[in-house]
């Protein structure tokens, strides 16, 4: 089954193909295709906005289009970035500029505990689209450590691993994301529905 990651991030489509090895599903990028859109997230939730960049790439594409809308969720400040993540520090704010916000707001708070969710939306048609979730929980450290990774990933601090998720290497961040659960969930979601062959876990 070919689909389309409905993003031009290039780090999303490298997790989101590599997370996807092995499937059944093959990704197609949207450089493959030659295509540019740009689709305004302007939902309330992180549902409402996958739901609609899936839909825009499919119809614009004619291919099962995938998406993700995906944020940090910190306990002390109510659950924001949320939806906001990508531009907490305003519009056309960088990775770095986004993490300094945190940092600063997050001053003198004792409550550190946020989470990666990660909503996922599959548009096989204008009638058919799925979706699923994953959760991902960590610490927000005081400071940043790591190069790897993208967004809020040097920030956040994962115990099991004692890393944050930009100190860990592509495969084992893969392997325990927020992005992981949810394309995972869809993933059985997909072969529930016979779109895909079931295939042993990868």
């Amino acid at each position: 089954m070919k689909v389309l990651a409905a993003t031009t991030n290039p780090g999303k489509i490298s997790e989101i193909s590599d997370i996807l090895s092995g499937t059944g599903i093959t990704i197609v990028t949207p450089d493959e295709l030659g295509l540019r859109i740009v689709v305004e997230e302007a939902g309330a939730t992180f549902s409402e906005n996958a739901i609609t960049k899936a839909l825009a790439w499919h119809r614009a594409s004619g291919y099962p289009s995938l998406a993700d809308d995906s944020g940090l969720s910190v306990d002390a400040l109510k659950g924001n970035p949320g939806v906001l993540s990508a531009r907490f520090a305003g519009p056309g704010a960088d990775d770095r500029e986004n993490c300094k916000m945190l940092l600063k707001l997050m001053e003198g708070q004792k409550d550190r505990k946020a989470r990666f969710i990660c909503v996922v939306a599959l548009a096989v048609s204008d009638d058919t689209i799925i979706t699923a979730e994953g959760e991902y929980e960590g610490v927000i450290l005081n400071e940043p450590l790591g190069e790897n990774g993208f967004g809020y990933d040097p920030v956040f601090f994962d115990p099991p691993s004692g890393k944050t998720f930009a100190q860990l290497g592509s495969r084992e961040k893969n392997a325990r994301s927020h992005r992981r659960r949810a394309l995972m969930a869809l993933r059985q979601k997909i072969e529930d529905q016979g779109l895909i062959r079931g295939r042993g876990r990868p």
